[in-house]
């Protein structure tokens, strides 16, 4: 007598079951260390990914200002966290002002220049 499994059988169409066998098959690769495959480590590496996007972020407005370089309107959102919504934008300590259209310079807020206002990220409706 053959044993049976607890299992119940799926349905699964022919590419579903291909999928499923070749994501098995690069499973064993990567953890064998034949092929170098990041996206499928485990999401206990989230945190220290997670940790490494925070450092490139701190670095790379660190160098903006430094530089004084102009910016997208992409990059300020992306080193500031949130689209700018008017001229001057102020957010954790640094203020975008707008150069010219689509042209930023991020600097420092100096602390004559901070208030107890919120004139930073506004929600267009």
């Amino acid at each position: 007598m053959t044993e049976q499994s607890s299992l119940k059988p799926v349905d699964l169409n022919a590419d579903q079951a291909l999928g499923m066998v070749s994501f098995g098959l690069m499973q064993r690769l990567a953890q064998d260390g034949q092929v170098d495959l990041p996206w499928l480590e485990a999401s206990g590496n989230a945190d220290i990914e997670r940790l490494r996007q925070l450092r490139q972020r701190l670095e790379l407005t660190s160098l903006a200002i430094e530089t004084g370089a102009p910016l997208t309107t992409a990059e300020v959102s992306m080193l500031l966290g949130a689209r700018p919504g008017t001229e001057r934008v102020e957010r954790g300590g640094l203020v975008a002002r707008r150069v010219s259209r689509n042209v930023w310079r991020l600097s420092k807020a100096e602390e004559s220049d901070r208030s107890d206002r919120y004139d930073g990220f506004r929600r267009r409706l």
